[in-house]
């Protein structure tokens, strides 16, 4: 008879106590975010007179500092006549990795392009310019950091009327790019991102 008294009582403090420790528990751990995305592959595209650093991961005797042969191959330990040209460093990395499997557990290799001094790195700035001439590419290189890397557009250029010749897929693309709008107005929709191997012509003025 007294439990059955005082049953309904027991039932409303166990609720009550099972209401406090869910609200006194901490929180459930979340599930930790998403990894952020990796950085975009660098297009830098390896060519003829490059120095490249190769980097095997625990294997220090594999790694090497070598040139880009004028026949476009390197050669590594264990490594040899591997073509290069044509390939972005982390390309050249996996095919590298597939041959060192051969010899090693699961190699992991990175590339780097100490010395950029192939065609390939370049930018090439010609026609109405103070001074013509090849410069360093560098990520992120836009128009108005070519034409002022050469000392700006000439007293006879044709600004408006320039160009950026281009190689995509084996042929050759021409962008037109308005020098005369982005130097002298300002018309920032005109400073066009440069690729390696793109070549700006500035034509002269017809009088």
């Amino acid at each position: 008879m007294m439990l059955r008294r005082y049953l309904p009582r027991l039932v409303c403090v166990a609720a009550l106590t099972l209401v406090v420790a869910a609200h006194a528990a901490p929180p459930a751990p979340q599930a930790s975010p998403p990894a952020p995305p990796a950085e975009s592959e660098n297009h830098y595209i390896i060519g003829p007179g490059d120095t490249l650093q190769v980097f095997v991961w625990r294997n220090p005797e594999l790694t090497s500092s070598v040139p880009v042969r004028p026949d476009g191959k390197i050669s590594t330990p264990l490594v040899e006549d591997m073509v290069a040209v044509g390939k972005t460093p982390s390309q050249l990395a996996r095919d590298i990795e597939k041959v060192l499997a051969e010899y090693i557990r699961s190699p992991q290799v990175s590339v780097i392009v100490s010395q950029p001094l192939s065609a390939f790195s370049q930018v090439k700035i010609i026609g109405q310019v103070a001074k013509p001439q090849s410069i360093s590419y560098r990520e992120g290189m836009k128009v108005l950091d070519a034409v002022l890397a050469v000392g700006g557009l000439s007293q006879y250029a044709a600004g408006n009327r320039a160009k950026i010749v281009r190689q995509v897929n084996g042929k050759q693309k021409e962008i037109r790019v308005k020098l005369n709008a982005l130097v002298n107005d300002g018309d920032l929709s005109q400073n066009l991102e440069l690729q390696p191997g793109d070549v700006l012509v500035v034509p002269e003025s017809h009088f």
